[in-house]
């Protein structure tokens, strides 16, 4: 771990396992913060895995950045991998992740080897953005379509219980994923300021066109994801040249996390 100052003067708190000669900068999802999938470490480790991640701008230890677009992960990301050394490697993001570990693909394309991205939204559109999405998703992200200040209304209003997990999403987490129980509530910890960034982000123009990607990417997605519906792979594999999709039956948002390690295998032979 460790603190990155960049030119404009904020920081960025880092993470590095400091093990294995392939390089993933991992992107987390939305509310979290950046330590990379302990869940993962076994398998990261057969393969020669090494994870470099950062807390994304108002969560854990970064400075917030209110008008973050999702684009501007791509400066931060190449100013975290500088400063660990690294100069090339490959991204992966699950959630509100897929689309920063995107943006990284699209803009570093120098730099980025291969993308994965899991359960991700797709850029907003006027049309079917909201198909199959449960009550919460569609309140959160409808009131930040609304502007800032209706975002910050509704993170102070009561919320919908209905936040799209499946029952199997709840058993993972209180078993093999029950790591994202620690990483939500350090990232809940500074209060709603970061998830009300991001969800800005990613209602907004994103900052770059999706066509732009030229590395290979891995669309993972659950069939029976509520949270963030399947139709949102299908949306970005329409506008990435280079993606191949693996829509996995009957998953939902976190239990699609159990095929994480067939994408670290695909990522290493990339």
């Amino acid at each position: 771990m460790g603190d990155v100052e960049l030119d404009d003067g904020r920081m960025l708190h880092t993470y590095d396992t400091g093990g294995g000669d392939f390089v993933i900068l991992w992107h987390h999802g939305t509310p979290n913060i950046g330590a990379p999938p302990a869940p993962l470490s076994a398998e990261s480790e057969r393969l020669g895995i090494r994870w470099i991640s950062y807390d994304r701008p108002g969560y854990g230890g970064s400075t917030p950045s209110p008008d973050r677009t999702v684009a501007s992960a791509a400066t931060d990301a190449a100013a975290v991998a500088d400063a660990h050394g690294v100069d090339r490697f490959a991204v992966m993001g699950h959630s509100g992740g897929g689309p920063h570990a995107l943006a990284c693909a699209a803009l570093l394309p120098d730099r980025v080897t291969a993308a994965v991205s899991v359960s991700a939204l797709s850029p907003h559109t006027a049309d079917g953005y909201f198909d199959g999405m449960a009550p919460a998703g569609v309140a959160s992200l409808g009131a930040a379509l609304a502007g800032r200040a209706a975002r910050e209304h509704h993170a102070l209003a009561p919320g919908d219980d209905d936040i799209g997990f499946l029952p199997a999403d709840w058993e993972a987490l209180s078993s093999d994923w029950s790591w994202f129980g620690g990483i939500v509530a350090a990232g809940q910890a500074a209060g709603p300021g970061p998830q009300v960034d991001d969800d800005l982000a990613f209602v907004r123009p994103w900052g770059f066109p999706l066509a732009a990607v030229t590395a290979p990417v891995l669309l993972l997605h659950g069939a029976a994801d509520r949270m963030v519906p399947s139709v949102h792979a299908a949306r970005l594999a329409a506008q990435l040249p280079t993606a191949e999709s693996r829509i996995i039956p009957s998953e939902g948002h976190i239990t699609v996390m159990r095929h994480a390690a067939d994408a670290l295998r695909w990522l290493v032979t990339r």
